[in-house]
């Protein structure tokens, strides 16, 4: 096969992904990034990496950068705990009691964004173009496609894939008709030092995991703890495995990152009981906001939301797709949230992104040995990522639903159903174990 050039629009996580996949296939990969540097955007605070997502990594990634990956991830989570909004337990497991399996990349995984985002970079240099404003594009008749972009630049390739999230103008040029929902609700979120006072105070199984709180009126908490395998200064922390230590010391990308220890905070509330300005607000305008909505939950919490840094604030519109009719295959595609907007509610967006990367390089192997020509090949992923991300999408609908308040009479009677059959799942261990494998079964399914 003559050189074949893919044009990658977005360096998030499911192009990043991508990208490495192709160049180590042999690929000429161009990825065009937003972003004026490197370290450039609030790209948010952790992410879990499923078994989905890990696989994906482990296929795309060389060995030793994938090695670095493990490396880099958080202390592993002990504790995933469902409170009362004033920490009241209702149901608590251990992850250990998560099924998983052996192989690394079968391990669920505990990571900060940012991390993440330097790693994907790592050996990269030479692919990716910062302060890159995509656009639009034009097709061609030779089946070449050009990508342009606002600085008046533009690169020619013959596959442009979209890669640039939620507001892709990939998508918007490419898909017109495909449309997103509004779920009704907003997230607010925030972190602060893992060290501070104010996380100090909280319970222990709070400072060692994961947790989840609901409150009566349908609002939803979740706090995550991450403790980062590195001292402040960036040296490799003790009672690391020495492997480990030794990749962390030889990381480049260690240079760009300054995350260390914090523990993350979020609330999804609905739009209606926030001011019609919360979008557009920041720092502590926007703490202020998730205060005055909790203001009678635990004083643990709130003290938690005054300590915040305000420099780390954000707000967003939670949206899911809207189903979408197949579509001919061509010279333009698209990966990730550009093409399956989901919400936060299962935690599978980044893994959903990861696993259409690798899906999606399967494929383009297959058309570089002539098994399949690229609309084939480009054909054969989107027709199956459709049936996958559907999957997601609807899963994580489920999760996230906007009845805040919205039946002010009843709201009292369905939380305190909800919470009465958390404590009984709490003292059932059978039951236990199964709301453990439904709440891992979208983060770890290939069967679709």
């Amino acid at each position: 096969m003559s050189t074949f050039k893919i044009l990658i629009i977005g360096a998030g996580t499911g192009g990043m992904c991508l990208a490495h996949g192709l160049r180590r296939a042999g690929f000429e990969v161009a990825v065009h990034e937003r972003d004026r540097t490197r370290t450039g955007g609030l790209h948010g605070y952790r992410v879990g990496i499923s078994p989905n997502g890990a696989r994906a990594l482990r296929a795309c990634l060389d060995d030793e950068l994938f090695g670095t990956f493990v490396a880099t991830t958080g202390r592993a989570y002990v504790h995933l705990t469902m409170y009362t909004e004033h920490f009241s337990e209702l149901v608590g497991m251990c992850f250990d009691d998560l099924p998983h399996g052996e192989a690394a990349e079968d391990q669920d995984y505990n990571v900060s964004r940012t991390t993440l985002r330097q790693v994907l970079f790592t050996g990269m240099e030479d692919v990716i173009t910062f302060d890159r404003v995509f656009t639009g594009y034009e097709q061609h008749e030779d089946g070449t496609v050009t990508a342009f972009f606002a600085d008046g630049s533009s690169d020619r390739g013959d596959l442009l894939v979209g890669a640039d999230g939620a507001n892709s103008r990939v998508r918007a040029q490419y898909l017109p008709h495909a449309t997103h929902s509004e779920t009704g609700l907003v997230a607010i979120g925030g972190k602060l030092p893992f060290d501070a006072v104010q996380a100090a105070a909280l319970p222990e199984r709070v400072r060692s995991g994961m947790s989840m709180l609901f409150d009566r009126r349908g609002q939803f908490g979740i706090l995550h703890a991450m403790r980062m395998p590195w001292e402040p200064g960036g040296a490799p922390r003790e009672g690391i495995g020495s492997d480990d230590a030794a990749l962390l010391a030889a990381w480049p990308g260690l240079r760009y990152d300054n995350t260390t220890d914090y523990v993350s905070w979020g609330l999804s509330t609905s739009r209606r009981v926030t001011p019609a300005d919360v979008l557009d607000r920041r720092g502590t305008a926007l703490h202020d906001v998730a205060a005055d909505l909790t203001r009678d939950w635990d004083p643990r919490w709130r003290d938690l939301l005054a300590a915040s840094d305000p420099s780390a604030a954000l707000a967003v519109s939670v949206r899911t797709s809207d189903p979408l009719p197949a579509w001919r295959p061509s010279s333009v595609t698209l990966v990730g949230d550009a093409i399956h907007t989901m919400t936060p509610g299962r935690g599978a967006g980044a893994n959903t992104a990861l696993r259409d990367a690798r899906e999606l390089r399967d494929r383009l192997v297959r058309m570089r040995d002539g098994e399949l020509s690229r609309d084939e090949a480009v054909g054969s992923y989107e027709e199956h990522m459709r049936r996958y991300s559907a999957l997601a999408v609807r899963e994580s609908l489920e999760f996230m639903h906007d009845d805040v308040d919205r039946r002010p009479l009843l709201r009292p009677f369905s939380v305190l159903a909800q919470r009465s059959a958390m404590r009984v799942v709490n003292h059932v261990p059978a039951a236990k174990r199964r709301m453990a494998r439904g709440l891992q079964k979208v983060r770890d399914s290939e069967l679709v």
